[in-house]
């Protein structure tokens, strides 16, 4: 499953895309944290685990983690192959296409 998803192209959204995506976003609550012990294999784990059923993810990475905010939302963006809709201080919104059941329909 992890090489199938390394293979396929990287998801471009559209502006238009990712302005409906954080309008969405606001309504969700951060359901992940990412602390003093950063990224791990059960971080990524539980991440890619939540994309696949959710779509949409709001995660929070707290003062004292080892990486900076950027460097935390890239690593997991490559790690898990989601796309980076926002970066708002400590919170990152990740957005991955359901590959069993699609939820969220974009706009054109």
């Amino acid at each position: 499953m992890a090489l199938v998803r390394k293979m396929l192209v990287k998801l471009m959204l559209t502006g238009k895309q990712k302005r409906f995506l954080r309008a969405m976003g606001t309504a969700i609550d951060p359901i992940m944290q990412i602390g003093k012990a950063g990224i791990g294999d059960a971080v990524i784990r539980q991440l890619d685990e939540v994309l696949e059923v959710r779509e949409l993810v709001k995660v929070r990475v707290i003062a004292n983690a080892p990486d900076e905010t950027d460097e935390v939302a890239g690593q997991l963006s490559k790690a898990v192959q989601a796309e980076i809709v926002q970066i708002i201080g400590r919170n990152l919104l990740f957005y991955r296409r359901s590959e069993k059941k699609p939820i969220i329909e974009l706009p054109g």
